[in-house]
């Protein structure tokens, strides 16, 4: 009644056609005020989660934070 044909006529997966991913890391230097807002406006933007991003930490009387961002490259 019921047939399996898994793989039957499907045609072979080449290895040009997975999808390559590639990280990319951003960041933000500032004051502490400043960094939250930014992150604020990405979040309402929709481009990264609050807790996407790392602990601040200080840089040269600023303080950084970064993101890594995992992009789909295909």
């Amino acid at each position: 009644m019921f047939q399996n044909n898994s793989g039957a006529g499907a045609p072979p997966i080449a290895l040009d056609d997975v999808p390559q991913f590639e990280d990319v890391s951003l960041s933000i230097t500032g004051s502490k005020p400043a960094l939250q807002k930014m992150i604020k406006t990405l979040h309402k933007l929709g481009f990264a989660g609050p807790n996407d991003w790392s602990q601040p930490q200080p840089i040269a009387k600023k303080w950084v934070t970064v993101l890594i961002k995992r992009l789909r490259m295909v």
